[in-house]
């Protein structure tokens, strides 16, 4: 379980730094990722809300890695948000929406994590249960 939990604690400070960027600072998250050019004021409604929610993950990955059989559906939950956000990375960079410099570690990191949350999933390591009596 040790790999595992690494990853789901890796995972949720990636989370959490970005939440509270989004939370905190949303005009200067944009800026800090070149997002020019500048949103309309309502965007940051948006992030603030997206960093809530980035927020609310790194809780469960954070909870996740300290017994992650009792939560696994926080596991389950963030393969699939990794997987949607590497899908979006991917279109926007083909579209031309956004540029490699832009979303530096969002176009690899989902892959990362898929592999690793996939490889470690509690349901692949299953433990030996105690014969019962």
């Amino acid at each position: 379980m040790r790999p595992l939990q690494i990853t789901l604690v890796v995972i949720g400070l990636f989370q959490l730094v970005l939440g509270v960027l989004f939370v905190a600072a949303p005009a200067f998250a944009a800026s800090l990722f070149d997002l020019t050019p500048a949103a309309p004021d309502w965007a940051n409604w948006l992030f603030a809300m997206m960093g809530a929610r980035f927020g609310g993950f790194a809780y469960g990955m954070f909870l996740a890695a300290r017994d992650p059989r009792r939560h696994i559906g926080w596991i389950d939950a963030m393969i699939g948000i990794q997987v949607i956000d590497w899908i979006a990375t991917i279109a926007a960079l083909a579209a031309g929406s956004v540029t490699i410099g832009q979303v530096t570690t969002a176009s690899f990191m989902p892959v990362v994590f898929v592999v690793a949350l996939v490889w470690f999933h509690p349901r692949r390591h299953p433990t030996t249960a105690a014969p019962s009596v």
